[in-house]
């Protein structure tokens, strides 16, 4: 009885990967399906939200706020005076925009590709780089600081051109500094370096005005 029990199981064993065999083929065109509906819902351009958007929607603007805002009860508990918190982070980058940005930047860059002069040259190919790195390093934390003392003045943090524009100017600063590590393998970037570099400056000189904007308005 066990041989011909064993033989009876035996012979089932086929027809039941056979049938397992059938099912996970008739799955697979399902899940094709599903996942192809996945990724179409992904890169649809509904997905695609902008930053800003989202900053403006409250989602990033919430989430910085939450943020930094220990840090700026801490500078309020220090008594500064108004006019500081109201003023300070547009003159530090007013400083920071003549000095670093149109002298460094955008001066000192036509300098080393216009002069014919050696000693020029070699002054605006050693300032140029440094000063064009600490103004961006200087404008990524005046932003920090700006949008404190927003927060400190109980104000939004999103809702001026002011922010959109400097978030911008932010980004392309990054992709001008990346253009320069292929200069020796595209020398034509260094055109393209010279020409953005002076757009970004002249987007930031609107960025400070709408800045003075903001300020006599709040």
């Amino acid at each position: 009885m066990r041989a011909s029990v064993n033989v009876a199981n035996v012979g089932l064993q086929p027809k039941a990967i056979a049938t397992g065999r059938e099912r996970a083929r008739s799955k697979a065109p399902k899940q094709g399906v599903k996942l192809a509906r996945e990724l179409r819902l992904i890169s649809s351009p509904a997905a695609v939200v902008p930053v800003y958007t989202l900053a403006a929607g409250g989602g990033i603007s919430d989430g910085i706020r939450r943020l930094l805002t220990p840090q700026a009860e801490y500078f309020s508990s220090l008594n500064l005076p108004d006019w500081l918190i109201h003023w300070g982070h547009p003159g530090n980058m007013a400083v920071v925009l003549v000095a670093m940005g149109l002298y460094g930047s955008v001066y000192l860059g036509w300098q080393l590709r216009l002069s014919d002069d050696t000693a020029t040259v070699i002054k605006a190919r050693d300032l140029h780089p440094k000063l064009a790195t600490g103004m961006t390093i200087f404008f990524a934390l005046g932003a920090l600081g700006g949008i404190m003392s927003l927060i400190m003045q109980g104000k939004p943090i999103f809702s001026s051109p002011h922010v959109s524009t400097g978030l911008w100017g932010l980004a392309l600063l990054f992709l001008q500094g990346m253009l320069s590590l292929f200069f020796d393998e595209e020398p034509s970037l260094r055109t393209a370096h010279a020409f953005l570099g002076t757009s970004i400056m002249a987007l930031f000189v609107v960025h400070a005005f709408l800045g003075l904007q903001l300020g006599l308005s709040i």
